[in-house]
C-alpha cells in the first residue's frame, strides 16, 4: 500500500507519512495500553468502521509499527502488537496527550473515556522520584473497566486489563461509565473508593501518580 508523501526530508514529515492518518494515533493509543485482537480494537475504539481499522492496521504492520502474533493459551487467534518501533512512540504520545488535555475544558456528559488513555494518563503523571525503590502493584476498577499500574524497584508498567501480577491493593469505583484520570484521582482522595488490600497503599498510589510541581 502506497504510502501519501510530502517529499521532504524531515523526521516530522515522515512521522505523519506512517501515522498521521486518521485514527492511526488512536490505534496506537491502545495497543500502548495492551496487545487487542481486531474485535477488541472494534470495540474499544466506537465509532471507528470496520474498513478503516482494516487499513490503518495494514498501513501500520507496512510500517513496521504493528506486528500480529498467536494468543497465548488459552485465548485464541491473532492478537495485534505493537513493535520495537511501536513501542517508541510512547514518548510522543504521552505529550501531544498532555497537550490534548489543556484543550479540553470540562468532561461533558457522553463523552466517551477510554480506559486506555486513563492507563496511558498514569505513565505520563508517574512520579519517578516518588516511586525510587519501591515494589507494588495496584488495580484499579472503575464502571466495568479494570485497570493495572505495577511498580518493580521503581520501574512502573501500566495498562488496561487485570494486574500481570497479583495486585497488592484494589481500588474500585463505583460509576456508571469511565472516569477520567482527574476523576478517579478525585475519587480517591476523598475516599470514594472501596479497598481490597493495605489502606496505607492508596496514599503510596496518590504520591507516586502525582507528578512533581514543578512537571
Amino acid at each position: 500500500m502506497r504510502r501519501k508523501e510530502f517529499g521532504q526530508y524531515c523526521g516530522l514529515a515522515r512521522a505523519l507519512e506512517l501515522i498521521g492518518e486518521r485514527w492511526a494515533l488512536l490505534v496506537v493509543r491502545e495497543l500502548l495500553a495492551r496487545p487487542g485482537r481486531y474485535t477488541d480494537l472494534l470495540e474499544d475504539l466506537p465509532g471507528i468502521p470496520t474498513n478503516v481499522l482494516s487499513t490503518r492496521l495494514k498501513e501500520l504492520e507496512e510500517a513496521g509499527i504493528v506486528e500480529r502474533r498467536v494468543a497465548p493459551a488459552p485465548q485464541r487467534g491473532v492478537l495485534y502488537a505493537l513493535t520495537e518501533a511501536g513501542e517508541g512512540l510512547e514518548a510522543a504520545v504521552l505529550t501531544l496527550a498532555l497537550w490534548g488535555n489543556t484543550q479540553l475544558g470540562e468532561h461533558q456528559d457522553g463523552e466517551l473515556v477510554p480506559p486506555s488513555s486513563v492507563a496511558m494518563a498514569l505513565r505520563a503523571t508517574f512520579n519517578r522520584d516518588e516511586a525510587s525503590g519501591l515494589t507494588a502493584a495496584w488495580e484499579i476498577r472503575v464502571a466495568k473497566a479494570v485497570l493495572y499500574a505495577v511498580v518493580t524497584d521503581g520501574q512502573l508498567r501500566s495498562g488496561v486489563g487485570p494486574a500481570p501480577t497479583a495486585p497488592d491493593l484494589v481500588i474500585t469505583i463505583e460509576a456508571d461509565a469511565m472516569l477520567t484520570y482527574a476523576e478517579v484521582m478525585r475519587a480517591i482522595k476523598c475516599d470514594m473508593v472501596e479497598l481490597t488490600g493495605p489502606q496505607s497503599l492508596l496514599s503510596t498510589f496518590v504520591r507516586v501518580f502525582t507528578p512533581p510541581a514543578s512537571a
